[in-house]
């Protein structure tokens, strides 16, 4: 009988699969063999199972499941069970390489924000914006500011005055939001007033003075002349000045980490988002500062663009577009864009969700996704 069949060892010779995998598969109930020596219990197959070995060995190469790999094997010919398998099978790669290739995209900016701090400047330039639309930039932005006393570098507002731009920028890590102003011209203050040069400065202005800034311009003055750099933060407006010391730190990187790749954009009504996020359901991570557990919000996308908040437990369905994130953190996004439209940017369960508020792109929200088993 024996020298019809093949020896365990022969086996694993002749169809790629080493003799433990061949044992791991007979205790699966995936590949049995024919015939178990009862005093040794070596194992011995058949002839024909050569096929079905080497066909294994295949599905083991491209990361086909257990529970595929038995369905493969055990299907009937001609009834299309194991085509379907390998179909289902290559969609959950190609999803998993996009996911994996954003994912890569976040590490590689993460990297650069470690190798290329925005450096502050002992330059110092003044330059004049609208009281009111640099209140609305410290408003659009100061609810990410961080408060981690191990991380004082984010423990402020970021002034990156570049030309005739100036960006405002807070971070807690686990949020980002940048607010754009547009500066006509800026000149250190020496230089004659006839003879603006374009500035370049860059500061973090901490809590404490962005907060008495953001009560100052509530006086109702139109305009608020700055001073950056030199490591102090001048406001002058309406006949009162407020000056303070800015923090002595590099800024990570935050310009490459606004570089989104949005793969559907979808427009709303803040109230209207709001309003579902309040009353939708959530699921308690332990994901956030410090591991603490939050409350998750999973918002989903359908194939005809319509954008809820997915109920707790339910599937995805085909076509959906899923993203988790911290529920107080997205309602504190919400607060800052206003009550106008917003459009929201989402890629998937690993990539960063983007809240701008419509017509003003320069003015956005970055919510890190967490992680949820059954979304990824």
């Amino acid at each position: 009988m024996e020298s019809d069949l093949r020896s365990i060892g022969e086996l694993a010779r002749d169809s790629g699969l080493g003799v433990s995998a061949l044992r791991f598969y007979d205790g699966a109930d995936v590949l049995t063999p024919a015939w178990v020596d009862p005093q040794t219990g070596y194992r011995w197959y058949a002839p024909g199972q050569l096929a079905d070995a080497r066909l294994l060995c295949r599905l083991r190469r491209v990361g086909l499941p257990l529970a595929g790999i038995r369905e493969v094997l055990g299907a009937a010919p001609g009834d299309g069970t194991a085509h379907r398998v390998l179909d289902a099978h290559l969609r959950r790669l190609e999803d998993g390489l996009a996911d994996a290739r954003r994912e890569l995209s976040l590490i590689r900016a993460l990297i650069d924000q470690r190798e290329n701090p925005v450096t502050t400047t002992p330059a110092a330039y003044g330059f004049t914006v609208p009281a009111r639309e640099l209140a609305a930039a410290l408003d659009a932005v100061r609810f990410a500011v961080g408060s981690d006393p191990e991380v004082p570098v984010l423990s402020g507002v970021l002034f990156d005055l570049d030309g005739g731009l100036l960006r405002l920028v807070a971070t807690d890590r686990y949020r980002m939001a940048l607010a754009e102003l547009p500066v006509p011209s800026a000149a250190p203050p020496a230089s004659p007033a006839s003879a603006p040069v374009p500035g370049s400065s860059a500061a973090i202005v901490p809590t404490a003075l962005v907060d008495a800034v953001r009560a100052l311009l509530g006086s109702g003055a139109e305009e608020a002349e700055l001073t950056l750099g030199g490591g102090r933060f001048r406001v002058s407006t309406g006949g009162h000045r407020i000056e303070g010391a800015t923090l002595d730190h590099d800024y990570p990187d935050y310009r490459s980490l606004v570089r989104l790749d949005p793969v559907h954009r979808v427009g709303l009504s803040a109230a209207e988002l709001r309003g579902a996020v309040e009353s939708g359901d959530t699921r308690s991570l332990p994901s956030g500062p410090h591991g603490a557990a939050c409350e998750v919000t999973v918002l989903a996308l359908d194939g005809d663009g319509r954008l809820t908040v997915a109920a707790d437990g339910t599937e995805p369905a085909a076509g959906d577009v899923r993203v988790a994130v911290n529920r107080d953190f997205l309602l504190d996004a919400l607060r800052a864009g206003g009550p106008e439209q917003l459009v929201l940017e989402i890629a998937g369960p690993i990539a960063p969700l983007a809240i701008r508020t419509a017509g003003r792109d320069g003015t956005f929200s970055i919510l890190m996704p967490i992680r949820v088993p059954d979304l990824a």
